[in-house]
């Protein structure tokens, strides 16, 4: 059996991982779900009722608008896009994990040494 990521690790996170999806092309939900699968190898997938709650936030918050798609067979499709809001959005919580991961990581595997 795969391991997966805790969904406790990765809450904090879903607004990020969706704008750097979409800020790489428009894109539907299920296209989003499949792709957040795919970059996290598996061991990860986003469920309906949380995408499209970030979707909505997102897009109260100005970082997202949608449109419907012209697909010519089957259903019609939302299509989410990022805005300049949303990538202003992205470029600050990218920096803010950066700045974020190495200290988390000294906090759960550092060991204290004396300071002189």
């Amino acid at each position: 059996m795969a391991e997966n990521i805790s969904k406790d690790l990765i809450r904090g996170h879903t607004d990020t991982i969706i704008l750097n999806i979409l800020q790489q092309g428009d894109s539907y939900g299920y296209q989003v779900a499949k792709r957040v699968k795919s970059l996290s190898h598996g061991h990860y997938e986003l469920n309906e009722a949380t995408l499209y709650t970030v979707f909505r936030r997102l897009e109260k918050n100005g970082a997202l608008t949608d449109y419907w798609g012209d697909e010519t067979q089957g259903s019609r499709r939302k299509y989410y896009h990022v805005t300049s809001v949303g990538l202003e959005m992205l470029a600050e919580k990218t920096a803010a994990w950066q700045f974020a991961k190495p200290i988390i990581d000294d906090l759960i595997t550092g060991k204290l040494t004396e300071e002189a």
